[in-house]
């Protein structure tokens, strides 16, 4: 099969699917309570004989609706979760996951992930439910992943060809989360005391919503900073005080000198900086203006900054309406033109970015939505998935995706 019998074969199968019902899911609705927590903490070892631990002051050491495909695009669904590959150039969907609040505990309910994990073999996306959480490194190859069990306290390196785990690095703290810099050399595992994704039950006049499975107090202490290519990290306390979310794990900043949070503040996406020996920072100069929850950030030539959702046009009950997401000066914050797409996710390269798009109205005032490539300059979406509902119900298959470069 061609590349051109391939783009026929997706655009016949996305055209054909029909979205799956389901009811209402109480853990969309997540009222941030927040309150200073007290944490005494002990020295974290040396965990193996491989790396020597040299001590420092401060930190403590650890060891161990479209037209054509485009060309260059892949991509099939059945049903509701994508099963082969979908990319792009050289973004491509890594991984993805779904959430449910089935797994009760004392305090509460897990927000539990289901990850399916790109097997380059096949190109299809398989299960894989040995993991809590789910880092993809730049190439696509390799991913850092956490057992079931948070916080986990060792950080397995896992084959993607053969889903087989190459080493495992042991930590004295409980990791949380997880991500890699952008030239896949170091990983940053945000650490906490407790799950960091227990939802608990609250009444009217706690949430404002009666009643309601809302994200409970953080528990986190700080980041561990893994440095891959010689085989050591170094760990450094954050105190997480009333504005930080219950999971607020670290990222890399764009090049991969710093890293960034979110903070619930006075305005959506906001985010705090800190350097890589646990001092917070000021937001470096391309990052001041950016939001935590859209996931694009800077251009791959560092020249705009995606931003979240401007402008909305409704085209009718029978049509999807157009969302536009705005891009930016990431200097000066001063809007340079607005792109197709309620959230943009990934760019492809300087000019086309992969996003949600919204499609199908739901009653709740929500909406069902698709992967898209969208254009600057353009007006014109490809549909690069099928339709996902945020309500999929009991079987839970509202995913989320994780975008690499490769």
């Amino acid at each position: 099969m061609n590349v051109e019998d391939l783009v026929r074969d997706s655009l016949r199968d996305l055209a054909g699917e029909q979205p799956p019902p389901g009811p209402g899911f109480a853990d969309r609705v997540l009222a941030v309570r927040r309150r200073r927590r007290a944490r005494t903490w002990a020295s974290v070892a040396a965990a193996t004989a491989a790396v020597v631990a040299v001590s420092v002051a401060v930190p403590q050491l650890v060891s161990g609706g479209g037209d054509e495909r485009p060309s260059g695009t892949t991509g099939r669904q059945e049903g509701s979760l994508p099963q082969r590959t979908i990319s792009v150039g050289n973004t491509v969907l890594a991984a993805y996951y779904t959430t449910d609040t089935r797994t009760r505990v004392k305090d509460g309910w897990i927000a539990q992930r289901t990850y399916r994990l790109l097997d380059p073999r096949t190109g299809r996306y398989k299960k894989d439910t040995r993991w809590s959480y789910v880092a993809v490194a730049p190439g696509a190859k390799t991913a850092a992943v956490l057992e079931r069990s948070l916080p986990a306290h060792r950080i397995g390196l896992l084959d993607l060809t053969t889903g087989e785990i190459r080493q495992w690095i042991p930590l004295d703290v409980g990791v949380g989360g997880l991500s890699f810099s952008h030239d896949g050399t170091k990983l940053v595992a945000t650490t906490y005391d407790e799950h960091p994704d227990v939802r608990v039950m609250v009444r009217n006049g706690d949430s404002g919503v009666d009643p309601a499975l809302v994200e409970g107090d953080t528990s986190r202490t700080g980041y561990l900073v893994w440095d891959l290519v010689n085989g050591g990290g170094a760990w450094w306390q954050v105190k997480a005080g009333r504005d930080v979310p219950s999971r607020a794990d670290f990222a890399f900043t764009d090049d991969d000198k710093a890293l960034y949070t979110q903070v619930v503040g006075g305005k959506d996406g906001m985010e705090e900086f800190y350097d890589l020996s646990g001092k917070k920072i000021a937001a470096p100069a391309k990052e001041k203006h950016l939001r935590w929850d859209v996931p694009a950030r800077i251009s791959p030539n560092g020249e705009l900054a995606a931003l979240g959702l401007t402008k909305e046009v409704n085209m009718g009950k029978k049509l999807p309406g157009k969302s536009y997401s705005s891009i930016q000066n990431p200097l000066t914050g001063k809007e340079i033109t607005k792109v197709r797409g309620a959230q943009l996710l990934a760019w492809v390269d300087d000019h086309r970015l992969i996003a949600w798009e919204r499609t199908t109205p739901l009653k709740n005032a929500g909406y069902k939505d698709h992967l898209v490539l969208v254009t600057i300059g353009s007006d014109k979406v490809v549909p690069l998935s099928g339709e996902r509902d945020p309500d999929d119900g009991p079987q839970r298959l509202a995913w989320e995706p994780v975008f690499v470069r490769r």
